[in-house]
């Protein structure tokens, strides 16, 4: 009968007893010295049958009204009644259960007369308190050594909670089958917990409160135990008409784990399906009514008890929600209120009321509990059960923090965690020593944990995607001209890897800058300042992000301006540095950081920015931790002045969505899109290096083809060792983030503090994070020094500076052998604690040394004494705690000095401390535990001593992922299909030479034949500008035909080149572009109040007002979502405009087939259309099959008729559709007809009257001349102009 227990799996763990947590939570002490299985109150009419019968309470409804549910008789037991005085205590008993239909045999411990119950402690040191009057039991002369052990249902406890059917058992052949009786798991030594199997809770309280179980609703288990004489177990299958207890999910005899609901079948009472349905509906209805009943409690409770959290609500300065300045963050506490509490209510209420916007993670012993409102969420968010009472309670154990912490901060809450610093053992000798009158232990915050500043978990060790946390504001300057300019402040934290992006930049009035900012980081948590952003940010803020958490900071005050934050960061950077006064104290800032000050009001809002994450990130106890070993970069976009070296192409915010860089359309996921298709990176740094890279190609020709030549290097011959290299890499955890969790340990603060009480061995996890970082640093070394073996064989400068030691790979191997010489690696990995060697800690070696002396000088003066006494038996030896005892034989007693101690004898001997020993012993007392002290703190100091080098563990981590990155687009075109080849790039975006784009058999780079169902992908030959060259096609087609695929083939094949991958075509030639803009697609921004047109004709906007000669622009079908006389007026005003002053290079895809007549002789655009073949098909209507190739010329049509029928619309439908159509086209041609007459007419009247023109001008250059010029001539040039004047 031992206890059972359970693996919680972030469940409330099952306390017993729980009397630390309800005293905590309780105005008046519970006056229970003990605590029960059950708390039956006292029944003042006493059933001399204590059988349960329907009438009796369940334990799981308080409420009177609910019979508890008995299936099976039980025998009637009978009653024994002891005396008033009660002789029992200590004897022997057994305890009918009526549950279990069994015994169960304990010991008398004590008894209460308050309460005439008795207190029995089973076998299984299990304990409650019955009243004996009411049970049946009987005396047992001696205990029964051999009595085998039961787990018991709980008394009273809903006898139904689980049925498995076995679906391989067949009714009417019923099979032999056994329980095991389950002894439990004691891994857990504490000692007020007990993890019951059956999920089960009790709390230590008041005689008013009642025992709750903790249901597992949906889960009914049929089983029995028998108990027979002699305490030994006969294991039989339960019928269904005997009592059910909860079990764990059993396991089908295929080995699979059954979810089902299944009915064990007793070979003497077959169950029926019925019976089990109606069993089905007793458990579902049972666990549906207490949960109802417990919301319609805790809702009542809620609204007697905390009226300020309704209407009277009010924040701490007692303002009320309709107050601007209202503070939805805090909450004001009555006076009152705080008198009605306990101290632990009080303690509670105290965090809680300053962090309303949090849920509180409240340490109590070695568990977390939630409370009051934090229950709800954590009963719904992380399945947590509730703890009997009219509270709302529920916890689990302190080794589920990370786990439990991290679920919800991913589903987007704010945890406040809240820990002990303080044991009651130092809460009782402060309240001696200082005369305190406090009753609880001391608390503090020691963390907040949300989605931007997790750093470790489950999920983060799976997915490498970076979590940005990203800090905003904003800055309006109003020129004289009425010009409103608008300047954002940007910073953005990877908390997870100390990374910090600072930048300040100028927009445009559609954000297009953020826009992109916010597209390719995707932040999972913003910081702004309150009520500052604008209109039109904050709608900016809500279309590019997924979810955030926004934070609103309190300008200057929480938010930082730039000079505040200035001074923050002196007082972080100058702690450890000499600052020098002659630099206004700036040389302790690092370098970006000098550069950006130095900028003044240019750097004012991203100071300013990095000021409100500052402010953030100390509420977190983050921010020295982050700060002090952060890798500060810039943003590419910023206006520092040639602070950002490198420029990059430009892809925004509707680029990266349109082309599906890093999330498709479908569902935001990164399947099909080119990110997906390049990523076969093997280490998550390396990953996150990609997505950099794909985010902002390369744009200068001398970059780009750098990269090509280190690329191509890792090619061919070099193949292997490179591939040797990942195999070796593809066993690194993410090196990054551990390096930043490693060096952030250096800093004893949050939940790391020396002063949190933790009973989890956290020291232990963290030395073998800091082992497994030195082990990968060792490994990316030895990686790289290997693969530098290929350098004989590349001209690439790029590879020879990363794999040359001393200039990209940093030299750590005497660093990394110092580390390695220091301790048994192996060793303190597996017991936690870290033995240095010797001469690798010189203060261990110091106290070592001193221990030493002191042993020796021990030794010396043994052989002293035995000089002395004359006897070279004399020896020292050990008693208990008493050591180096001088053991001298009886016979020299005579012979030892007054001053000798006798300490202790035997037979024969006698022992003795002579004055010198006792100052020896207190000086290697000393010794040693100086010695043990310097051992604890050994880690730390390795520590200190690993961060001297993060400058070089960082630049190792960054070599590793830039040779991951390009050995991934070293192999990545073995995934695309058909031929591929190195893009050759012509001339530079400086020359004056027309841009262009050459491609043949171009593939597309993500589609593939085997995801295209039936036929494969068709390549094609693409030429824009160039010299004497169209710089624009313009697209025509069916419909289905893929145009707007071409269009993104083309795109995106621009950005493989310039990332420096290669390309799936036979050839690709081209100038760099310097950026590229899409509009495709059809979608509106109802949040901006923006129509699917408007927002069409904004992105254009952009477009046309940002586009360079250099640019490559992709207009998809633009135009359609208004009337075609306007969409086609539109889109030929846009092209006219692309091709005649911006002079980029485009693609024009469009079923305006009007813009192709009218560009039929225009040699800056080259008319192509997608081909296809058009035959008859069933009921006159046309059928279209696509040929994919884009070809010469335009298409006559658009064939949209095709497209209805292949939906599914009616025949009758499609009929009326093509005859329609039919029609149009017929007046559309006659217009075109007499159109093109009519221009014929005009240009011959032109040509005319040009022609009279001409004469006038030369008869009257000979007026001039004095030449003879007859008036008949004039006047017939006269009657002719007339003539043409009036057809005019």
């Amino acid at each position: 009968m031992s206890s059972s227990r359970r693996n919680t799996n972030g469940r409330s763990p099952l306390v017993n007893p729980q009397r630390q947590i309800t005293a905590f939570f309780t105005k008046t002490p519970s006056p229970s010295p003990t605590l029960s299985k059950t708390n039956p109150k006292p029944n003042p009419n006493p059933n001399p049958n204590p059988s349960p019968s329907v009438t009796t309470p369940s334990p799981l409804n308080s409420k009177p009204h609910k019979p508890r549910l008995v299936i099976g008789a039980s025998p009637t037991p009978t009653v024994s009644t002891p005396p008033s005085h009660s002789p029992f205590i200590g004897k022997r008993i057994k305890v009918y259960w009526p549950l279990d239909n069994a015994w169960y045999e304990g010991v008398v411990k004590s008894f209460d007369s308050v309460t005439s119950k008795h207190r029995i402690r089973y076998d299984d040191d299990e304990e409650e308190c019955i009243d004996l009057s009411t049970e049946k039991f009987e005396w047992l002369p001696l205990p029964d050594p051999s009595s085998k052990k039961l787990k018991r249902l709980r008394r009273g406890s809903s006898p139904i909670r689980k049925m498995v059917i076995e679906d391989n058992e067949v009714e009417g052949s019923p099979k032999e089958e056994t329980e095991e009786v389950d002894d439990g798991d004691d891994d857990d030594d504490s000692g007020d917990e007990d993890w019951g199997k059956n999920a089960a809770l009790e709390d230590a309280g008041d005689d008013e409160e009642q025992d709750m179980e903790l249901e597992e609703e949906n889960d009914v288990v049929v089983e029995s135990a028998k108990g027979k004489s002699g305490g030994k177990v006969e294991p039989k299958k339960r019928k269904l008409g005997e009592a059910l207890k909860l079990e764990p999910m059993k396991k089908s005899k295929s080995g699979n784990e059954v979810n089902t609901v299944a009915v064990k079948r007793s070979p003497l009472e077959p169950v029926k399906n019925l019976e089990v349905k109606k069993a089905l509906d007793v458990a579902v209805n049972v666990a549906t009514d207490d949960a109802a009943e417990r919301s319609e409690r805790f809702a009542l409770r809620e609204a007697q008890k905390f009226r300020f959290l309704g209407k009277d609500r009010r924040d701490a300065k007692q303002r009320r929600p309709g107050d601007e300045n209202y503070d939805s963050r805090t909450l004001y506490l009555s006076p009152d209120f705080v008198r009605s509490l306990s101290d632990g209510q009080k303690q509670w209420w105290d965090f809680k009321s300053k962090h309303m916007d949090k849920v509180l993670f409240f340490k109590m012993g070695k568990f977390y509990e939630l409370y009051e409102m934090d229950a709800h969420i954590g009963a719904k968010e992380l399945d947590l059960q509730y703890m009997k009472g009219d509270q709302p309670h529920c916890g689990f154990p302190e080794k589920n923090f990370s786990v439990n912490v991290e679920k919800l901060a991913r589903k987007g809450y704010r945890v406040l965690v809240v820990e002990q610093t303080e044991t009651p053992d130092q809460l009782e000798l402060r309240r001696k020593k200082n005369g305190s009158k406090d009753k609880v232990v001391r608390r503090e915050i020691c963390a907040v944990v949300s989605k931007g500043t997790l750093t470790d978990g489950e999920f983060m060790a799976t997915h490498p995607e970076a979590a940005y946390l990203m800090a905003l504001t904003e800055y309006h300057e109003n020129h004289p001209n009425g010009i409103s300019e608008r300047t954002y402040g940007v910073c953005v934290v990877d908390v997870a890897t100390s990374r910090v992006i600072l930048g300040q930049f100028n927009d445009d009035s559609e954000c297009s800058a953020l826009c992109s900012i916010l597209s390719e980081i995707r932040p999972v948590e913003i910081v702004k300042p309150a009520k500052l952003l604008n209109p039109q940010t904050e709608r900016v803020l809500l279309k590019h992000t997924r979810n955030p958490l926004v934070n609103e900071l309190i300008p200057i005050v929480e938010f930082w301006d730039a000079d505040k934050t200035l001074d923050q960061l002196k007082r972080i950077y100058g702690q450890n540095r000499d600052v020098s006064v002659q630099d206004g104290g700036l040389d302790c800032l690092p370098d970006v950081l000098q550069e950006l000050v130095k900028k003044g009001h240019d750097s004012s809002s991203a100071l300013s920015a990095l000021g409100g994450a500052i402010y953030y990130l100390k509420q977190a106890f983050l921010d020295e931790q982050i700060l002090r070993f952060a890798q500060y970069e810039l943003l590419p976009c910023s206006v520092f002045g040639g602070l950002a070296s490198k420029p990059y192409m430009v892809l925004d915010a509707v680029a990266l969505e349109n082309l599906e860089i890093f999330e498709n359309n479908r569902n935001g996921e990164s399947s099909g899109t080119l990110y997906a298709q390049l990523n076969q990176c093997v280490t998550a740094f390396g990953k996150r290096l990609l997505k950099s890279w794909l985010a902002r190609p390369l744009c200068r020709v001398e970059s780009i083809k750098e990269r090509q030549e280190a690329v191509a290097g890792l090619k061919g011959v070099n193949l292997p060792h490179a591939l040797e290299f990942r195999k070796a890499l593809s066993k690194l955890p993410d090196m990054e983030r551990l390096l930043a969790r490693v060096l952030s340990s250096s800093d004893a603060s949050g939940r790391n503090a020396n002063k949190v009480v933790l009973y989890e061995d956290s020291a232990k996890k963290q030395l073998q994070e800091f082992i497994s970082a030195l082990r990968g640093l060792e490994l990316m070394a030895q990686a790289c020094l290997a693969l530098g073996g290929i350098l004989n064989d590349v001209e690439s400068r790029q590879l020879n500076y990363l794999l040359t030691p001393g200039k990209g790979l940093p030299d750590v191997s005497m660093e990394l052998n110092l580390f390695k010489g220091a301790f048994d690696w192996v060793e303190a990995n597996s017991s936690g604690r870290i033995i240095p060697h010797d001469g690798a800690d010189i203060e261990y070696d110091s106290a070592s040394k001193a221990v030493k002396e002191i042993e020796s000088s021990l030794l010396k003066h043994l052989k002293e004494q035995k000089e002395l006494l004359g006897c070279t038996s004399i020896s020292y030896v050990d008693v208990g705690k008493d050591t180096y005892l001088l053991e001298v034989p009886e016979n020299l007693s005579q012979n030892i000095p007054h001053d000798y101690e006798l300490r202790s004898s035997k037979k024969g001997f006698s022992r003795y401390w002579t004055p010198d020993i006792k100052i020896f012993l207190k000086e290697l007392s000393h010794a040693e535990s100086e010695r043990e002290t310097l051992l604890k703190s050994t880690f730390q100091r390795l520590i200190g001593r690993f961060c001297e080098h993060h400058t070089q563990w960082k630049q190792l981590v960054h070599a590793t992922a830039e040779l991951d990155v390009l050995i991934n687009l070293a192999i990545v075109s073995d995934y695309y299909e058909g031929p591929t080849c190195r893009p050759s790039f012509v001339g530079t975006s400086c020359t004056n030479d027309a841009p262009y784009i050459y491609a043949k058999g171009l593939g597309h780079p993500v589609l593939r034949s085997d995801c295209l169902g039936k036929g494969a992908f068709v390549p094609n030959d693409i030429t824009i500008g160039g010299p004497d060259q169209a710089s624009f096609i313009l697209l025509t087609g069916p419909n289905m035909g893929g145009k707007s695929t071409l269009l993104r083939q083309v795109c995106m094949a621009v950005i493989l080149a310039q990332v420096g991958a290669d390309v799936p075509a036979e050839s690709f030639e081209l100038s760099p572009v310097d950026r590229i803009f899409v509009r495709m697609g059809a979608r509106d921004n109802i949040m901006a109040g923006q129509s699917t047109f408007l927002t069409e004709l904004s992105e254009t906007a952009t477009m046309l007002s940002s586009a360079t000669r250099n640019s490559l622009v992709a207009l998809d079908e633009l135009g359609r979502g208004t009337s075609t006389s306007d969409g086609q007026a539109i889109a030929e005003s846009v092209l006219e405009h692309l091709v005649r002053r911006v002079q980029c290079r485009g693609l024009f895809s469009t079923h305006y087939h009007r813009l192709a007549i009218d560009h039929v002789k225009d040699p800056k655009v080259r008319l192509s259309h997608m081909a296809c073949q058009v035959g008859s098909g069933n009921e006159g209507l046309d059928e279209v099959t696509f040929l994919y190739r884009l070809t010469p010329g335009a298409c006559p049509k658009s064939y949209g008729v095709n497209v209805a029928r292949l939906a599914g619309l009616p025949t009758s439908v499609l009929q009326k559709a093509a005859a329609k159509s039919r029609e149009f086209e017929a007046s559309y041609g006659k217009y075109r007809n007499v159109t093109s007459k009519a221009n014929c007419l005009n240009q011959s009247w032109v040509d005319k009257i040009i022609g009279v023109v001409q004469k006038l001008n030369n008869a009257a250059t000979n007026l001039s001349s004095e030449e003879a010029v007859s008036d008949c001539s004039l006047m017939k040039l006269q009657h002719k102009a007339r003539k043409l004047l009036q057809q005019c």
